[in-house]
């Protein structure tokens, strides 16, 4: 009978073992939750967006005629002084090859051109014997005049017939002139690559001599700045207003363009502060925004999403001596202030949740949770600026998930670090 009653008094206490053990692992415990509370703090909201840093004035120093370009010395980040710094020099182009019949009718213009010549001075020595008889006949007759042998009239025919001698060798003169020039010209119809005027050929390193540099038309820069980029940098021909390189000033001169979405440009206007972030160098720089463009464009993402973009020209409100090495066409992210606030009430952002219509936080008080509506104004993603609904210093239940629920039993979550 006793060890009847042993077994059925083991048989209930392992029973009660096991049920309290059920217990113990079905009893529910306190949820660990990250935490964090109202504040009172400035609050700001920006719109946000990948920019470049560009020159507001770059100009483009063009070629003044068509021509040979001999290599540009200066680099990308030279200084230069408007006016007399020469960033580049030109040579006249060289004159084109001569086919079959251009050579032989230039060959023959030359020939015809060298005979006029001795043509020309045929007459030249005509006129000078023409002019020497009519000398010495008006000799003889001012000679007979005196002594009353001849008449006045025969006189006065020979002086005229010298005055014509006199001038048909001062034409004969101007005639060899121009078969002269006549010459010269033909003979520059067969000026070719082969024999080029200019002591530099084209094709070969350009050793200026000093002929060049007298022929050459020297290109100074417009501005006083530096090299931005060196468009043509070898020795080519180019015609009349081809791009050889840009100038700027990016002490003075230099800005951000930022290309926002369209539904964030209707919310930026000139005169918003902005705080240009991650351009290279540890401080934030401060800026302005100077305009907003009222035309916008289709700009295809990275994700090959079409969107419409505005740009927005932001000015520096600081000296270059803070952005110091920044330059032209670079990379920085800027942060435009839309709304910002000295003192405001705000809530983490990740507290918040939704409530039917409603923005709602999960309050914390003597280790439970209440759900509790409020009324929420500016949100930057970070913060939020409460209106109404809670008071400064309030504990609030961060990332609430949805197994979450009003009057559960909470504990803050500790992170245990690993040995």
């Amino acid at each position: 009978m006793a060890r009847k009653n042993s077994r059925t008094w083991m048989i209930a206490g392992t029973g009660a073992l096991l049920a309290a053990a059920m217990l113990y692992a079905f009893w529910p415990r306190p949820m660990p939750v990250d935490l964090g509370e109202a504040t009172r703090t400035s609050m700001l909201v920006t719109i946000d967006e990948e920019a470049r840093t560009r020159v507001h004035d770059a100009y483009v120093v063009a070629a003044p005629i068509a021509g040979r370009l001999l290599r540009v010395e200066v680099k990308p980040g030279d200084r230069v002084l408007g006016g007399e710094t020469v960033i580049a020099r030109m040579l006249p182009a060289n004159p084109p090859a001569l086919d079959v019949r251009s050579r032989a009718q230039a060959q023959a213009a030359v020939a015809a051109a060298e005979a006029g010549v001795q043509a020309a001075r045929a007459d030249l020595k005509k006129a000078i014997a023409e002019k020497q008889f009519a000398d010495t006949d008006l000799g003889r007759k001012r000679d007979l005049k005196g002594r009353g042998v001849t008449s006045q009239a025969a006189f006065d025919e020979a002086e005229r017939a010298f005055r014509e001698a006199e001038a048909n060798l001062d034409i004969a003169k101007a005639n060899i002139a121009v078969r002269e020039a006549e010459l010269a010209n033909a003979r520059a119809q067969l000026i070719t690559l082969d024999n080029p005027t200019s002591s530099t050929k084209f094709g070969a390193p350009s050793q200026l001599g000093a002929s060049d540099i007298a022929n050459s038309i020297p290109v100074t820069a417009p501005i006083s700045g530096r090299v931005l980029r060196v468009i043509q940098e070898s020795e080519t021909t180019v015609s009349a207003g081809a791009a050889i390189l840009e100038l700027g000033d990016i002490s003075n001169d230099l800005e951000v363009e930022a290309e926002l979405l369209s539904t964030d440009a209707v919310q930026v206007s000139a005169g918003d502060r902005v705080l240009i972030r991650k351009w290279g160098g540890t401080e934030t720089l401060n800026g302005v925004v100077e305009r907003v463009e009222p035309w916008g464009f289709t700009k295809t993402s990275a994700l090959g999403v079409e969107e419409q973009r505005v740009k927005a020209i932001i000015s520096f409100t600081e000296g270059a001596e803070r952005r110091r090495n920044l330059g032209h066409g670079f990379r920085v992210e800027t942060q435009i202030v839309i709304w910002e606030a000295k003192d405001a009430l705000v809530v983490p952002s990740s507290a918040l949740f939704r409530q039917g219509s409603d923005w709602a936080v999960f309050v914390v008080a003597n280790g439970r949770t209440i759900m509790t509506k409020l009324e929420i104004g500016r949100n930057n993603g970070t913060l939020a600026e409460v209106k109404s609904g809670l008071d400064a210093g309030t504990p609030v239940v961060l990332y609430p998930g949805p197994s979450l629920s009003d009057g559960q039993a909470i504990v803050k979550r500790t992170l245990s670090v690993a040995k």
